[in-house]
């Protein structure tokens, strides 16, 4: 199992990142509350991973905090969530801010969150309630010495499309939160907020 990786950060095209250790690029899927947080390109970083196996794919996922791993794997015990859902959820909402939503049993709040039906937020209650007592709170998102990209519109609609919003919610999502000047993971973070309703 592969628990870290500490090496460079290659490239950032959430919500995959390239990670080099030791002259091996790693893929890494990871959430956009771990993506905001990251250093510029060509600087060290130290991620903590989830190394899934599968009969037909071996996938690795990254955070820079342990609560979010650990809510990550948490959610993959909860039938119906897979990696791409849970990575949806610490995407959308922060992982302490998510443990009160479940405390609480608020079923509508959790089914905002791209992927989860009624269904599945009722599971999430009732399976989760318990096992999110000892969560820590995320640490504060920061937003600073991560350089604009050419097009941040672009790339926050192709980044919200992948968390599972639909183009069409994507692209007024977009138009109604970007402002002139915002970088792509501002763009994100404001639209999660508003989908979200927080």
């Amino acid at each position: 199992m592969i628990g870290r990786l500490r090496g460079i950060l290659v490239s950032k095209q959430p919500p995959s990142l390239l990670v080099e250790v030791g002259g091996v690029g790693y893929e890494v899927e990871a959430p956009m509350s771990t993506i905001y947080d990251l250093p510029g390109l060509g600087k060290e970083v130290i991620l903590l991973t989830h190394h899934a196996v599968k009969e037909d794919s071996v996938s690795l996922y990254g955070f820079l905090h342990e609560s979010e791993r650990v809510l990550f794997r948490n959610l993959l015990k909860v039938s119906g969530i897979g990696a791409k859902i849970a990575l949806a959820v610490l995407s959308g909402v922060s992982t302490e801010h998510f443990a009160r939503l479940v405390h609480a049993g608020d079923v509508v709040a959790l089914t905002k969150i791209p992927g989860i039906g009624k269904k599945t937020a009722e599971r999430i209650v009732v399976e989760l309630r318990d096992r999110l007592d000892g969560l820590s709170t995320a640490a504060g998102v920061s937003m600073s010495g991560v350089a604009a990209p050419l097009d941040a519109a672009g790339e926050a609609t192709v980044a919200l499309q992948q968390l599972g919003y639909k183009p069409a919610e994507v692209t007024r999502l977009v138009q109604k939160v970007a402002a002139e000047g915002d970088s792509a993971e501002s763009i994100i973070r404001k639209a999660l907020r508003a989908a979200l309703g927080s």
